[in-house]
């Protein structure tokens, strides 16, 4: 601490050398010099370690307390500046003083100077300290009721700014610039500045202080009000309900996302306590919350690892579809072993009731994930997928991010159904906007324009079902991982219908397993007779139709049961409507059966070819599509290549015109399969050699001869083998296809591989 002359003050002391100076000064005439030190810590400074500026005190009590403590009541006489210490070696410090006797008006020891002008210069500082120490009581009330008096009397200016330093709350060693200060201007000077700076101090500690107790006063209010309403709400009977903000909150807390995610849900939370309540931006921003709280952000399910279940699951579902099965648990010991990989984009492609949407459904069930599925037919806004941006009125997100918060996990199987029919128009490309939903490099940043944060889709298991790849964009087929889901044979048919159709219709017509009972021959029947398609789900109408007239007989004949064979078969279904294309009965000239596949399945398809007089003409007809036209083209210019070989007259194809005719001219037929098939049928018109009845050939023809590929090959065996045909041709390129379709369905026909012209016509062709 710091001692300024003319004032009283008391301290404590503890140090043995400082009470006995006190004693040694009392016992004397009570004089003592009071000098800080500028180490704290220091019990025995030396003359360098304490400030060379004190002040000359006379004691006026001393008073012992308890553990050796001495308090002191001095009075400030005069500055005095410390010369050094005498005696080091005694128990107390003696020191020799220069006493400094510092003027106490600015008139006192100036020569050349008016006195006047002095009084002038000594009103202004202490008006300028007295508005400087005003400003700082408004921040220290208490110290200005007392000092506030001093500027009233008639105090001089050197003890004024004395007193002053000594009531403010400042630290000793600022107090000891003062004391050091003899000359009156400068202790004048650095009194000013010490004011400037504490009242800059007091002004930023007030500022602080008023922030905080707003913040805490508006805390305070708003803790009044919610205590407010709920006392409302208790009396009203609604104590259980809450605010939507509040609510929001509730949800953000317990919900399972990273912290980017739950940041952003806060921003919008507190948006949302700062829009009006009855607004439209209130509405908008409502529902915006309601879509990011419910989605699963890290909320996953278990998956089943458990390959024997799965498998177990599948065959008790499906019958056949090998195939896929074997692609599904191969997925499953995939993810056994390590423990995540990347989910599959599977595209399940087949023609229409073959199962592929049960199969999704089978699949989910089988690994333990939420089902969603998603129909894709006719959607061509990009919004559908993308979702709509929040500016818009009616906005909402798109059916991918719609799906994820209907399952409520972010790792369900999502079955994007019927992909091959998503179409664009002028509201951009929804194919396009499918290819970063299934893309597994892109997937797990997907950006849904309405929710606007990342989604990650990399978990999800994606499978798409789609009639044909033809109509599936490159870039987006590129993406997905076809597995062909064929036609059924009718033993597949037998079966399905058997173990599944049955069951399923009965229950659903509310028929007791033994009040109505079908047949095996009946079952065969309904496939041969009543269905015509690739899949099940026309065979599926009909033993609905038999279990709804079985109901009717029930209640109306009071019968206990129903038995439907394949001899009572046409009371329930009628006369048989399927009249299947059988081999012809003989060998016959121009008219040879191809094969054709369909989006329903396979079918046999007979060509006619005549010859008559003409210009050299050829004339297609039966609704043929551009490239079946060609084909037929084709095949004539290859026969007029060769027509030396087969000895064909050389005015054949100018004095001759030719009719090519494809029954059924209702249908449009089109694909690159009857090359042969009209090459084979021309060729016999011409050499009048007829073709056998019992043989079927599928392939495309070059102008050399050669024999292509096609494709579909299962469902064209299969038209084949009901049709009763024993000999299929079939080019050797599909080799590969032969040997992976089943023996059920080869049994009974004999393949035959060619590779041109030459052959096919060898092996059709009656012997001469």
């Amino acid at each position: 601490m710091t001692v300024l002359p003319g004032l009283v003050i008391h301290f404590d002391l503890s140090r043995a050398k400082s009470i006995l100076a006190v004693e040694q000064a009392m016992m004397s005439d009570q004089r003592i010099f009071l000098v800080a030190q500028k180490d704290i810590e220091n019990d025995d400074p030396n003359y360098e370690e304490v400030y060379h500026m004190g002040c000359l005190a006379q004691i006026k009590q001393v008073t012992k307390l308890p553990e050796n403590v001495v308090r002191v009541l001095v009075e400030g006489i005069d500055r005095a500046r410390l010369n050094g210490f005498l005696n080091k070696e005694e128990r107390y410090l003696v020191s020799e003083i220069e006493v400094i006797k510092s003027p106490l008006h600015l008139n006192e020891g100036r020569y050349g100077r008016s006195m006047e002008g002095a009084d002038i210069e000594e009103e202004a500082m202490i008006r300028n300290l007295r508005e400087l120490f005003l400003e700082f009581c408004s921040f220290f009330p208490r110290i200005g009721k007392t000092m506030l008096k001093h500027f009233e009397g008639t105090f001089s200016l050197g003890v004024l700014m004395d007193e002053l330093i000594e009531s403010m709350p400042v630290t000793f060693d600022k107090k000891q610039e003062v004391l050091e200060a003899v000359d009156l201007n400068t202790r004048y000077q650095v009194l000013a500045k010490i004011l400037y700076e504490e009242i800059e101090v007091a002004k930023i500690r007030t500022e602080l202080s008023e922030q905080v107790k707003a913040r805490m006063e508006k805390n305070q209010k708003e803790y009044m009000l919610r205590e407010q309403m709920n006392y409302i709400r208790e009396e009203l009977g609604e104590d259980n309900v809450m605010s939507d903000a509040e609510q929001f909150q509730q949800e953000l807390n317990k919900l399972k996302a990273g912290k980017e995610v739950k940041e952003k849900i806060q921003k919008e939370i507190n948006r949302f306590k700062s829009l009006g309540q009855g607004s439209a931006e209130s509405s908008v921003e409502r529902g915006y919350l309601e879509t990011l709280l419910e989605l699963p952000w890290d909320k996953t399910s278990r998956d089943n690892t458990d390959i024997k279940r799965a498998e177990k699951i599948l065959e008790r579902d499906h019958y056949g579809l090998e195939q896929v099965k074997e692609r599904i648990l191969e997925f499953l010991a995939v993810r056994s072993l390590t423990k995540q990989g990347d989910s599959p984009i599977i595209c399940l492609v087949g023609p229409p009731g073959t199962g592929k949407t049960s199969i999704a459904r089978s699949v989910a069930e089988a690994l333990n994930k939420k089902y969603v599925r998603i129909c894709l037919g006719g959607v061509r806004d990009e919004a559908e997928i993308r979702g709509h941006r929040r500016t818009y009125v009616g906005a909402m997100p798109g059916r991918i991010v719609t799906g994820l918060k209907q399952a409520g996990v972010k790792n369900p199987l999502m079955l994007l159904d019927e992909i091959d029919k998503v179409s664009s128009d002028y509201k951009g490309d929804t194919s396009s906007a499918l290819l970063e939903v299934l893309d597994s490099e892109q997937n797990n940043h997907f950006r849904d324009h309405y929710v606007e944060i990342p989604v990650d889709l990399s978990e999800v298991l994606f499978i798409a079902t789609a009639n044909s790849t033809a109509e599936i964009p490159r870039p987006l087929l590129d993406r997905m991982e076809t597995i062909e889901v064929t036609s059924y044979t009718a033993n597949e048919k037998f079966h399905i219908a058997k173990e599944h159709l049955i069951g399923k219709q009965l229950k659903k017509n509310g028929l007791e397993d033994n009040r109505l009972t079908i047949s095996d021959g009946a079952l065969k029947e309904i496939i041969i007779s009543y269905t015509s398609e690739a899949g099940v789900r026309e065979l599926e109408r009909k033993i609905g139709e038999i279990c709804r007239k079985a109901a009717r007989q029930l209640l109306e004949q009071k019968k206990k049961s129903v038995h439907v064979t394949g001899r009572n078969l046409e009371q329930y279904l009628g006369k048989r409507r399927i009249a299947r294309d059988k081999a012809n009965e003989k060998d016959d000239v121009g008219i040879v059966r191809g094969l054709a596949w369909t989006s329903v399945g396979g079918v046999t398809m007979q060509v006619e070819v005549n010859m008559m007089p003409g210009k050299g003409e050829t004339r297609l007809t039966g609704q043929l599509g551009d490239v079946m036209k060609e084909s037929a083209m084709t095949g004539v210019s290859y026969i007029r290549s060769v027509s030396e070989k087969y000895h064909l007259p050389e005015n054949t194809f100018t004095e001759y015109d030719f009719h090519i005719h494809i029954p059924e001219g209702a249908v449009p037929k089109d694909g690159p399969s009857a090359g042969i098939t009209m090459a084979t049928a021309i060729l016999s018109a011409i050499t009048k050699t007829p073709v056998k009845a019992d043989v079927a050939m599928t392939g495309e023809i070059t102008l050399r001869g050669r024999v292509l590929a096609i494709g579909g090959l299962k469902e064209k065996l299969l038209a084949a083998k009901t049709a009763g045909m024993k000999t299929v041709l079939v080019p050797k390129e599909n080799e590969k296809d032969v040997e992976e379709i089943s023996r059920e369905i080869k049994n009974g026909l004999d393949i035959i591989l060619v590779e041109s012209m030459e052959e096919v016509i060898k092996h059709a062709f009656v012997s001469q």
